[in-house]
């Protein structure tokens, strides 16, 4: 569903506003921002066209999802419109208002395919979740640690690619993921910080200090902290050290519960700043259809209970997860309160991505990426892009 931006009151929510909740809050938006932030019942304004009575439900920041591969049958390399349009709507309706379209290692005709279908979509309305980039996911990975990446395409760093991506399609690549300790790793990874864009660190058998020398580069995120990278030990710390004391470097997180134990998570929220985690889903074409036979990269996936791996190997093979479930098995599993996980899944990847002027928080003056769940975070019933209606659970 998508509507164009409107004056909403909506009222009688429990609203993340930033580092609080306020209880029996209204929260009113006009012409796309949120204009005005109160306690208790609001009269309505003139000129407010829709009240929304939450009944006591959670109005949080709209989730962005920085690492996300498809959903709901389609994968972004795919590089299509329609797939583009099944992602972003189905991932709406859990709550994701913006997010990175991510590729997996490939040859590079096919992830400039993505850059080029990605560009074509941004220029359109993006009538569901917004398309804000592109976020590449090799090819300049270990052949140590490829997870559900298919070795086959795996490339040395090549800043010549990166340039010549960068410049035909100047802005649109917000991430990319690469193994630190490679040859020409260092050359990317400061290409990337001159342009904005982050330079993250997963699939690599990064040492310990080859991370160290990756961030003073410029190198500033993990990808799916513990997954496909080289563990702590107590002689070698290596990335997972690396990755948990050094402030430098968020930390981005699968809360799923398969890719990493609870404990592990309540560790690495213990040892990192709440600004510096990011919640992400990971999810493949297989998120919200269930288990069956599905395909990543060209590598068979098979998903059973949830669980998506690889047919051969068995490794891990993205996720079937959403925003609003990660959202809540973080506050089931870690004893976080709700602001906290509401910063790491909206706050801290809006300020990854420089959006945070513009949202990330409800504040007024920002845009309204909102979404409206309900008291126990099971089910999303409404999210707005920018004072957009681009999804309501009884309009299905």
């Amino acid at each position: 569903m998508n509507e164009t931006a409107g004056n909403w009151l909506i009222r009688g929510v429990n609203a993340v506003v930033g580092d609080t909740v306020v209880e029996g809050a209204a929260v009113i938006v006009e012409d796309g921002r949120i204009a005005k932030i109160s306690s208790g019942d609001a009269p309505v304004p003139a000129g407010v066209l829709t009240v929304i009575d939450g009944n006591g439900g959670w109005l949080l920041p709209g989730f962005i999802d920085m690492h996300v591969h498809g959903g709901f049958g389609a994968d972004f390399m795919d590089a299509s419109k329609a797939s583009y349009d099944a992602i972003t709507s189905f991932h709406a309706s859990k709550g994701t208002t913006r997010m990175l379209a991510t590729t997996v290692t490939a040859p590079p005709e096919a992830i400039e395919a993505v850059l080029d279908a990605s560009a074509a979509y941004r220029s359109g309305d993006m009538p569901h979740a917004a398309l804000q980039g592109v976020h590449l996911e090799g090819p300049f990975i270990s052949e140590l640690w490829p997870g559900a990446q298919n070795p086959a395409f795996i490339s040395p760093p090549r800043l010549d690619w990166v340039q010549a991506w960068l410049e035909k399609h100047p802005g649109l690549i917000k991430q990319l993921t690469l193994a630190p300790e490679k040859g020409g790793a260092a050359e990317v990874i400061a290409c990337l910080a001159e342009h904005g864009a982050v330079a993250a660190a997963g699939h690599t058998d990064a040492l310990y200090a080859q991370v160290e020398a990756a961030v003073e580069a410029g190198l500033t995120q993990a990808v799916h902290t513990f997954n496909a990278m080289r563990p702590l030990h107590h002689r070698e710390p290596g990335t997972v050290g690396a990755v948990l004391s050094d402030n430098r470097i968020h930390a981005e997180l699968i809360a799923d519960g398969h890719h990493v134990h609870p404990a592990a998570i309540r560790l690495l929220v213990q040892a990192k700043p709440v600004d510096r985690v990011i919640l992400i889903t990971d999810a493949m074409s297989a998120a919200g259809l269930g288990d069956g036979q599905y395909d990543l990269g060209g590598l068979a996936v098979d998903v059973a209970q949830g669980v998506a791996r690889l047919r051969e190997g068995g490794s891990l093979a993205g996720s079937t997860l959403t925003m609003i479930d990660a959202f809540r098995f973080m506050l089931t599993h870690t004893g976080l309160g709700v602001a906290e996980v509401s910063r790491m899944a909206s706050a801290n990847p809006a300020r990854q991505l420089g959006l945070q002027e513009v949202t990330g928080s409800i504040a007024e003056g920002k845009y309204a990426d909102l979404v409206l769940a309900d008291a126990s975070f099971e089910t999303v019933s409404r999210t707005w892009v920018e004072g957009r209606l681009v999804y309501r659970a009884d309009a299905e």
